[in-house]
């Protein structure tokens, strides 16, 4: 089950649903705890194998590799630059990066057509419920405390928000 929230634009005054996590994030040792028993590695290999996984990771896209993992998607680095370009090609240089991001596209599963019909990780059986007894602040479009929460964009995505709270516990 998948929770969301009312939030109303500032920009269009509009109301959207915005999808928000809640309790405390699901820990390494949680993940190698399940990913042990769907298999047949021990709890401490799959907690090993998960720890290394970030600095095999970054080994790779430092060699300006993309890295796919299969059922999971595609990971790779962006560089942003000093907003200050240069006239000629021969003066490009790495100086000009000021800062590298990871980038991470989903992988997807297309029919004949080439269309979308499957996300990795994203299940397509979400049960959507709204959280708390519905109600909401009145212009709730800013952070409001909840780390992670986002305004979103003038047709009412955003990347959720976050709950300190767990409604199973």
């Amino acid at each position: 089950m998948a929770f969301f929230k009312r939030v109303q634009k500032k920009i269009n005054n509009l109301w959207y649903p915005q999808s928000i996590t809640v309790g405390k994030a699901v820990t390494t040792d949680q993940i190698a705890d399940q990913l042990s028993t769907l298999s047949t590695v021990t709890r401490g290999d799959t907690y090993a194998v998960i720890k290394n996984l970030g600095t095999v990771l970054a080994n790779y896209m430092a060699q300006g590799r993309t890295v796919k993992i299969d059922g999971i998607g595609t990971f790779y680095y962006t560089a942003s630059s000093t907003k200050r370009g240069v006239q000629k090609i021969e003066d490009v240089s790495a100086s000009q990066i000021t800062s590298v991001r990871v980038r991470y596209i989903p992988e997807v599963r297309r029919n004949s057509s080439r269309q979308v019909i499957t996300r990795s990780m994203v299940d397509s059986n979400i049960f959507w419920e709204e959280w708390g007894d519905g109600t909401h602040d009145e212009t709730n479009d800013s952070n409001n405390g909840n780390a992670g929460s986002s305004a979103g964009t003038e047709d009412g995505s955003s990347d959720g928000g976050v709950i300190d709270d767990n409604p199973l516990e």
